[in-house]
């Protein structure tokens, strides 16, 4: 399937998401670690804090996400943060608590629903030092060279057609020389499928889409990132949703060079 077929159908499925709250797609209610449809429930499964949770606001909690990278981030104050693929701004939000006032926290997204969603909820909560920017993390992220310190992400980079292309833009605006670091989230599977065999609406729920571990770490490295590890892993989805293939949760940190 061409590459603009299927972002033409990703910004579709996520912008009826942002409009009617609906999860059934990416990392939604039909994974293993779902309870039901509770976004917030949800969330909790995965990793994320629920007191933290409650320091946000309740409209950016998607249920969307296969992990909670912003537990292995080590976030510090002043940090400059880019999210990619922030959604409705679940970790964004969450990161600009950490960072406080005297940083800043970028979340980038594609989909016109999710980033008003996201703005009006940075504005009507007073997020001062949020912002969101229209953007494909496969293209050009419209973030400056060597001026990030973390760039975060959440069950999305999943969702690209060129994995290594994906990862070199955002090596491209971390700090270097080893100041720069990446913590995401996202599916790993037992078996890859190409070609005809891919499948749209399995490509938007994180599926067909995704590599096996060994290829998933090597386009990272590929990239140019040092130090690139597993920090946390585990089963996602059982092969019998998903004809025979086994779908793990991974959170994966990098380094620059």
């Amino acid at each position: 399937m061409k590459q603009e077929s299927l972002k033409a159908k990703i910004k579709e499925r996520y912008g009826k998401i942002a409009l009617d709250g609906n999860s059934e797609s990416c990392c939604g209610p039909d994974c293993c670690n779902s309870t039901g449809s509770n976004p917030e429930l949800s969330s909790v499964a995965i990793g994320y804090d629920g007191k933290a949770l409650e320091s946000i606001p309740k409209s950016s909690i998607l249920g969307l996400g296969c992990g909670a990278p912003i537990n292995y981030a080590n976030l510090k104050t002043g940090e400059i943060v880019v999210d990619l693929g922030s959604g409705a701004g679940i970790d964004a939000f969450l990161a600009s608590r950490q960072v406080k006032d005297s940083g800043k926290v970028i979340g980038i997204d594609f989909t016109d629903e999710m980033l008003r969603k996201a703005a009006s909820a940075a504005k009507e909560n007073r997020f001062i030092n949020v912002e969101f920017r229209k953007g494909d993390i496969e293209d050009t992220i419209p973030v400056d060279d060597n001026s990030v310190d973390v760039a975060i992400s959440n069950c999305v980079i999943n969702l690209s057609t060129d994995k290594v292309k994906t990862f070199k833009e955002v090596y491209r605006i971390l700090k270097k020389e080893g100041k720069g670091r990446m913590i995401i989230s996202d599916l790993v599977t037992s078996k890859e499928v190409h070609g005809e065999s891919v499948n749209a609406d399995d490509w938007c729920s994180c599926i067909d889409g995704a590599l096996t571990k060994e290829n998933y770490i090597n386009s990272i490295k590929e990239a140019g990132f040092q130090n690139v590890r597993v920090l946390n892993e585990q089963i996602y989805m059982n092969e019998d949703k998903t004809d025979g293939r086994n779908i793990t949760s991974i959170i994966v940190g990098a380094m620059t060079k």
